[in-house]
């Protein structure tokens, strides 16, 4: 009998171990509570133009608030808000701030006040959106819509060519379907969508914009460690150009970066329970040369970005 109860004993122990071993990764959200992420990037970009060095040094932070509405046997359908959109930015010594919190004017002389007007428009909006249980955000369900009321009156901009049409071509893509799930995706897509053990690994790719540009971006995630409710991953990212990446053209210039490469590293932590964002701490570094031409010019561009990211969730 003491044999018996020894090996039961001992069967119940090796469950609780292999129980910390192990975790299902994927979304699983409670139906209408609200989640909330803060995500704060700090990045210095320097660019070389004519043998000067020219520094850009900016801060974003976001704030989202999640919410599962209803569930499919493939997807959740999610109620996302944008809280707080804010980005500050040093040029030269030159600061400019866009900030969702204040209404901004679509009529200003300013670039900063114009975008403050579309962050607090996008800000104030529902986002409807389609969520797999990777966390991958498949279709924003309202994009038309809210796309067509945030750039009902950009025909009110008073900024002097070719900076308006520039501008234009900018409010628009930041609004678009695809931007809004990079947006999203940067807080919720990281899972494999399975049960995983200790030592595993698994990797996502995609395609994203940033800054104009179509990069190619493969992740990798090991992980760790699980203790408790959390699972420790590490997770690194390599960049690159997407293949084909169509060209920026802005104010009259158009601007190649086919040779454009980096590395992303993180820690990211996960809630077991839900598949969220606990934190993530990351750094990264793209470098490479852009190509800059336009009527009658043509020059090289070095750049390198060092960026600091860190997402955390908020009780």
């Amino acid at each position: 009998m003491k044999k018996i109860l020894m090996s039961v004993i001992t069967v119940v122990f090796s469950i609780s171990v292999m129980a910390q071993n192990s975790a299902s990764l994927k979304m699983n959200l409670e139906k209408n509570k609200v989640y909330r992420l803060k995500s704060v990037s700090e990045q210095t970009v320097t660019q070389t133009v004519n043998g000067n060095q020219q520094t850009v040094d900016s801060r974003v932070d976001y704030t989202l608030s999640l919410k599962m509405i209803d569930v499919t046997p493939d997807f959740m359908v999610t109620e996302v808000h944008f809280d707080t959109l804010i980005t500050n930015t040093n040029t030269m010594g030159k600061t400019s701030s866009i900030n969702s919190t204040v209404e901004g004017d679509i009529a200003s002389s300013e670039t900063s006040d114009i975008m403050s007007c579309i962050m607090n428009r996008l800000s104030k909006s529902a986002l409807y959106v389609k969520i797999d249980f990777l966390g991958k955000p498949v279709e924003v369900v309202n994009a038309k819509m809210l796309s067509d009321m945030i750039l009902k009156d950009t025909a009110s901009i008073i900024l002097a060519e070719p900076v308006a049409s520039a501008l234009k071509t900018q409010i628009a893509g930041t609004v678009s379907d695809n931007t809004l799930k990079t947006m999203i995706g940067g807080f919720t897509w990281h899972l494999p969508g399975k049960e995983v053990s200790v030592g595993d690994s698994w990797e996502i790719t995609e395609q994203t914009s940033s800054g104009g540009m179509l990069l190619a971006i493969t992740t990798n995630y090991h992980l760790d460690v699980i203790s408790g409710n959390n699972a420790t991953i590490s997770v690194e990212s390599s960049i690159k150009a997407a293949e084909n990446a169509p060209p920026i053209r802005s104010a009259g210039a158009t601007v190649t970066y086919d040779n454009l490469t980096g590395m992303s590293k993180s820690t990211l932590v996960i809630d077991v329970r839900t598949g969220l964002v606990v934190e993530d701490n990351g750094k990264t570094r793209i470098s490479g040369t852009l190509g800059i031409s336009g009527p009658g010019f043509s020059m090289d561009m070095p750049m390198d970005i060092n960026g600091e990211t860190k997402v955390k969730a908020l009780q």
